[in-house]
């Protein structure tokens, strides 16, 4: 063999075996290197993040929970006095959860009183008549002029609350324009609710019917003004309220009247004392209140014939019942009220005047509120003859006669805002 070829081979095969144990040195430098490298992951344990894990924002819940505590890591005999001693991370306190604070809570405002719907659909005629008149004068108006003094005033005196009773409200007004507060149509309108409320407001002693025994009340009044079924109704609540109750039929003179008291009186349970038809009013009644006494009754309501207020003689007849009453009951009669129909409007306050120029009368009872446009006649009659009004008639039913409440009556008869009233049709 050729010694330059010879020589060529060993050469070849010198570097040949050069790369390739360069090559065997690489690879075991690789793989000592790998399994160094694994050793340090599997002696670190979790300590480092996995980089498949997904990353995380913010504090999560569970950073807030201490960490329990795991199996210790593995860790070769060879390597285990040489690996550094890990620091151990201190465990957190639980997480502190601290209470929202509590609301402090607003007293609310006082409750506004609410309106009487039955009241205020039995005055719905009356607050669409003259009430709404009124209101329509105020809405829009910022400033009170001469000119509306005057509209004012002519819808008072068409109002049937009369003429007395207007021009003192009008002098009320004007004499209170020149004050700030009163410079405003809603001042005005606020000043006349007032004006209302204390008119309405009589300064009379509470009615007590359990102060005698019995008690007697007196009905009076002109015919058709609903003497007979305010009776029947009245008895009815009074039976509810656990009275005993005797009606004593004094209308002698009208034969459908005394039947259709002893209608209520079968109704609600009352007996009832009549007298033959044209007989003497006084003598049925002293015959009643001597049986209520007898049987220990507690109230006897006495009806009365229809009067005429323009009949002299018969006016004159009501001081005897009166009189023959009080021999049968000392004290007796303890209430005489005045039955008016407010459908007559201002001769309601006439016949009032009247009644009472005749007999002591204690109270009014004004039926027939809602048929009519004209209850601004109990108005008239609280200012000028200073009488209480016991019961007012809003309806047919028994819880129609109502207990007299001024504040309430205003608050349904006046409504807050001039707007609210203009709009009642």
């Amino acid at each position: 063999m050729d010694p330059a070829l010879t020589s060529d081979l060993i050469t070849a095969a010198v570097s040949v075996a050069g790369v390739g144990g360069s090559a065997a040195l690489a690879y075991l430098a690789v793989r000592r290197a790998r399994a160094r490298r694994q050793r340090e992951i599997e002696g670190a344990g979790e300590a480092r993040p996995s980089l498949s894990a997904p990353k995380r924002r913010g504090i999560q819940a569970e950073d807030l929970e201490p960490e329990e505590a795991g199996p210790a890591p593995e860790t070769d005999e060879a390597e285990a006095d040489t690996a550094p001693e890990r620091l151990e991370r201190p465990e957190r306190p639980p997480a502190q959860v601290l209470p929202f604070p509590t609301p402090v809570e607003k007293p609310a405002p006082p409750a506004k009183p609410r309106r009487d719907a039955a009241l205020s659909t039995g005055l719905a005629r009356t607050r669409a008549g003259w009430v709404s008149r009124l209101g329509g004068l105020f809405t829009g108006k910022r400033e009170i002029d001469p000119a509306l003094v005057d509209e004012i005033e002519k819808v008072l005196l068409t109002a049937d609350i009369g003429v007395r009773t207007s021009q003192k409200l009008l002098e009320e007004i004007r004499g209170s324009l020149g004050k700030s507060e009163l410079k405003d149509a809603a001042a005005v309108w606020s000043f006349l609710r007032k004006r209302t409320a204390e008119i309405l407001t009589v300064d009379a002693p509470p009615l007590d019917m359990g102060s005698a025994k019995p008690f007697v009340l007196l009905v009076i009044g002109v015919n058709g003004s609903g003497k007979t079924t305010t009776i029947g109704k009245l008895a009815a609540k009074l039976k509810e309220q656990g009275r005993s109750v005797l009606l004593a039929a004094g209308d002698t003179f009208r034969a459908a009247a005394t039947e259709q008291l002893e209608i209520w009186g079968s109704r609600v349970g009352a007996p009832v004392v009549r007298g033959k038809e044209g007989s003497d009013p006084s003598s049925v009644l002293f015959e009643g209140v001597k049986r209520a006494k007898a049987e220990n009754i507690d109230v006897v309501i006495a009806d009365t014939a229809g009067r005429l207020h323009t009949k002299t003689n018969l006016m004159e007849e009501l001081q005897k019942v009166r009189r023959v009453i009080g021999k049968a009951h000392e004290g007796a009669p303890h209430e005489t009220w005045l039955v008016i129909d407010s459908t007559s409007g201002q001769n309601a306050i006439a016949q009032a005047q009247m009644f009472t120029q005749a007999m002591a009368v204690t109270g009014i009872v004004l039926t027939k509120l809602d048929g009519t446009a004209k209850g601004g006649v109990i108005l008239g009659i609280a200012d000028q003859l200073k009488l209480p009004v016991r019961y007012i008639g809003v309806g047919e039913r028994v819880e129609d006669l109502r207990d007299f409440d001024p504040e309430e009556f205003v608050e349904a008869l006046l409504d807050e805002a001039p707007e609210a009233v203009a709009s009642v049709t």
